[in-house]
């Protein structure tokens, strides 16, 4: 038979451990290889198990200085968990916080040996709204009212669900607690009410208006403020404004999904913004200056150096969008592409040929390449 491990060692503490820390490893392994998160696995039940008898051992003063003294020889009389010791799994575990510790472990309902008489209010379903905007919109920031549709009270029954002058009973399954209590072998657990659904109350007389349930649809109109410098996919969080709870509890959370608009002029990258201009050869061959369209509604005069390419990429310092919660700006990138007209009047054609000449280009009209 092989030989039983340190219990130290198991809940993974030193020998001078106080009460608190023993707790605290012994709730981390409960959570680990409780049978119920390793459904099927033997070894997650020993170590269970295992866990669970050391922690009983521990937690008594007198079962652990004996222990300290004698090691498992002094113990003997513990028969550990699941072989009779305990009617009840609540007497290995009645000082946890078993409602924080197992909620979730059966559809959410408290695990343990207590009656779940404290109900717990449903938070309300958070809405998301879809809000689309130009380019413009987002550079300088932008206030807008939107209308949703959302649940609220019910006015006719002050949310209750009940008609005018009927009141609601008391469940009869759960006796008003909203949990009922059921056995699963060594485990006392306790789920939801499946008649009240949790509430705790059956209505008897429900509202025409709502139907029973205490809330109606209703269009509210929200005013959203929206920083300057969002992008496309950006979700403004407005606390308290989604759905309300049918059972008191705290309502949820609007969320505002943005959408860009794609623009005629602009292309953007980040917070900086891409702008093609068109240009003369004569332009491009001289240079000068143009006049360059920002996001801003203001045109800002450009430079133009002779002998500029076509494809050239010229800078505008802080002439993009904003940098979303933070300062400055991105820039404005001006690419200049060479307009060659297709149509040319016999002077133009003349002057070019002139042009070409003066270069070193011979041109045979009759045969359109250079030589």
């Amino acid at each position: 038979m092989a030989s039983k491990r340190d219990y130290y060692e198991i809940l993974g503490v030193s020998k001078s451990a106080g009460e608190d820390e023993i707790k605290k490893a012994y709730r981390k392994l409960a959570l680990q290889y409780h049978p119920d998160r390793n459904k099927g696995n033997k070894e997650a039940e020993e170590k269970f198990k295992e866990a669970t008898e050391a922690y009983e051992v521990l937690r008594d003063s007198k079962k652990r200085s004996q222990y300290d003294k004698f090691g498992h020889e002094g113990v003997g009389g513990f028969e550990g968990f699941g072989r009779g010791a305990y009617s009840d799994f609540s007497d290995i575990f009645g000082d946890f916080d078993l409602g924080d510790i197992f909620e979730g472990f059966f559809g959410g309902g408290a695990f343990g040996g207590r009656s779940g008489s404290t109900r717990r209010t449903q938070r309300g379903a958070d809405i998301q709204y879809d809000l689309s905007l130009t380019l413009e919109e987002s550079a300088v920031g932008h206030e807008v009212q939107i209308e949703i549709p959302r649940h609220e009270h019910c006015e006719t029954c002050s949310g209750s669900g009940s008609a005018p002058g009927s009141k609601s009973a008391t469940c009869p399954v759960c006796n008003g607690t909203g949990q009922v209590r059921q056995t699963q072998g060594f485990f006392s657990v306790t789920q939801t009410c499946y008649k009240c659904k949790g509430e705790g109350k059956i209505i008897a007389n429900p509202c025409k208006t709502c139907n029973g349930t205490g809330l109606k649809v209703q269009k509210r109109k929200i005013t959203v403020k929206v920083p300057p410098g969002v992008e496309s996919g950006s979700r403004l969080k407005i606390s308290g404004e989604g759905e309300q709870s049918s059972g008191g509890g705290v309502r949820g959370d609007l969320y505002v999904l943005l959408h860009i608009r794609k623009h005629e002029l602009f292309e953007r990258h980040g917070s900086d913004l891409l702008i093609d201009v068109s240009i003369s050869i004569p332009l491009a061959c001289l240079g000068g200056e143009i006049l360059v369209d920002t996001i801003y509604g203001k045109k800002i005069k450009l430079k133009v150096p002779a002998g500029t390419s076509s494809g050239q990429i010229f800078r505008l310092k802080g002439q993009g969008l904003p940098y979303l919660g933070s300062y400055g700006k991105g820039d404005q990138h001006v690419r200049v592409n060479i307009d060659i007209p297709k149509k040319l009047s016999a002077r133009q054609k003349e002057l070019l040929k002139e042009f070409a000449k003066i270069s070193g280009e011979a041109f045979d009209q009759s045969r359109p390449f250079y030589k």
